[in-house]
């Protein structure tokens, strides 16, 4: 993990998915929100350096079977530094499809990733839980997506349900949606995060007193 992640880490705890949303869209006006995911630990909040997979339709006739190795893909992925990786995996288009399991991203809590996501789906999810990752998906899927999907690039750029996602990109994912922080901007964004959270306490707390509250707004 970078020294960079660690000190963001300290600020994870004080801030939110909408605070990071509003901070980052004051910096740059491009969507950064993944919201409607389904996760099997509610709570448990995903922060991470994103690393990328990306799955494709399968094509008999473009398939390596050592090329387009999961494992294979995942370290390339994830390079010599799994811990607090976030693994991302598109969808290919086919979201109702599962990309994962407890079987491929055992790994990944073994190693100390953060954890994962993804717009398709995972099976297992049971047994993720009991990983220790933070996964948030698409859904459950009883089925693998063998010769319906493959695992076709590590280290590149993919699209999440509208939103670009690039190798370095911090990916925080709390109950209400995740939120994708381009890395040179992440120190400002997680900053104003924290203030504003902070800010808006103070606002609600304020709103107690009744009488002064609306003497506040008149």
């Amino acid at each position: 993990m970078t020294e960079k992640q660690r000190a963001l880490a300290q600020m994870v705890p004080h801030v939110s998915s909408s605070a990071l949303h509003d901070c980052l869209a004051g910096i740059h006006r491009h969507p950064c929100t993944v919201n409607d995911l389904v996760c099997p630990t509610p709570g448990r909040v995903l922060f991470g350096r994103a690393a990328t997979i990306a799955f494709l339709p399968h094509r008999a006739d473009l398939f390596d079977a050592r090329r387009h190795d999961f494992a294979r893909l995942y370290y390339e992925a994830v390079g010599d530094d799994p811990e607090g990786v976030a693994l991302v995996m598109s969808c290919g288009g086919m979201p109702a499809q599962a990309v994962a399991g407890g079987k491929k991203l055992s790994r990944a809590a073994f190693q100390g990733a953060a954890g994962a996501l993804t717009d398709a789906r995972f099976r297992d999810l049971h047994e993720l839980a009991e990983l220790g990752l933070a996964l948030y998906c698409g859904g459950e899927s009883v089925a693998p997506a063998n010769g319906i999907l493959t695992p076709h690039a590590a280290g590149v750029a993919v699209q999440v349900r509208g939103v670009t996602v690039v190798p370095g990109d911090f990916v925080f994912a709390d109950r209400a949606g995740a939120v994708v922080v381009p890395a040179p901007v992440a120190d400002e964004v997680f900053s104003r995060a924290a203030e504003l959270e902070e800010k808006d306490a103070v606002t609600v707390e304020a709103s107690r007193d009744a009488a002064a509250d609306r003497a506040a707004h008149a």
